[in-house]
């Protein structure tokens, strides 16, 4: 895989700069595509599709998060195939719990169906949302995590975790049909993870249940789309519901080795000053 270049979509995202940056570290000729990068990609634009793949022996897909994505997704996986892309790395999700005769996850079965090797990759909640997101960031510098999720838990991943899957399965053997749910080592509450950022900042800071109404006002005022809030509160009824409420074993079967702690995590990146106001 060294002798063609890597394809990475979503190169600027919390997993796919750190996909780019191991490859890049290995010394593999990564290709960053976006829509105002070097290499232009844009899922909405199929002209900019075929110029990414040129000569590409694998790639890592994003999707593109709209209603037609796996529409998108299923001709790009089949464009990537006949262009001589042998290995598909696609970021999903856990498995969705859909309504009756609805698909789940679509763009897993693009993929599958592309005709080149295909790994899929299913995290839960990223830890890094903490410190990488704007909204969340806040919430911990302002001291306090407010989530409509009352009592419920999940297992927080860390993104370091997943791009370390993800650079196996572009670069290694053994990962072709796999289907690796990544979570972290622990089952944890909001009370847990606020108890674990604030022993890591030596700060204040307190878990604060809310209702969704209370939530979607907290996010009205920070700016964030109504759309987005409304995906946000729907994710949240599953956490407080513990919907995936079960420790995966993908980081373990692919790797080789346990996945991070929430606390380490937490740990090394308070020593980056994020957290600092």
């Amino acid at each position: 895989m060294k002798t063609q270049p890597i394809l990475i979509l979503g190169g600027t995202g919390k997993t796919g700069r750190r996909v780019a940056a191991r490859l890049k570290q290995r010394g593999h000729e990564v290709r960053v595509a976006s829509r105002k990068g070097s290499t232009r990609f844009d899922w909405t634009d199929e002209n900019t599709w075929e110029p990414a793949l040129v000569g590409v022996g694998a790639a890592y897909l994003v999707d593109s998060m709209d209603g037609d994505a796996a529409t998108s997704m299923s001709a790009f996986g089949k464009l990537a195939a006949a262009s001589g892309v042998q290995r598909l790395v696609l970021l999903s999700h856990r498995d969705w719990v859909v309504p009756e005769g609805e698909e789940k996850l679509p763009c897993e079965r693009a993929v599958k169906e592309s005709g080149a090797e295909w790994t899929l990759l299913k995290p839960s909640w990223f830890a890094q949302n903490f410190s990488e997101d704007a909204f969340f960031r806040g919430q911990v510098l302002a001291g306090e995590v407010k989530w409509p999720v009352g009592d419920g838990v999940e297992p927080f991943v860390d993104v370091e975790d997943i791009a370390d899957v993800a650079v196996a399965a572009l670069t290694e053997s053994g990962h072709a049909g796999e289907a690796y749910e990544l979570s972290g080592p622990q089952l944890l509450g909001l009370a847990d993870v606020a108890a674990e950022l604030a022993r890591a900042t030596d700060r204040a800071l307190a878990y604060r249940p809310v209702s969704p109404e209370d939530f979607a006002s907290l996010a009205a005022r920070e700016g964030l789309p109504d759309d987005f809030t409304a995906l946000l509160n729907e994710l949240f009824s599953w956490i407080e519901a513990r919907r995936f409420a079960t420790l995966a074993d993908g980081v373990q079967r692919a790797l080789g080795r346990e996945p991070r702690a929430f606390a380490s995590y937490a740990t090394a990146t308070a020593q980056t000053g994020v957290w600092h106001p």
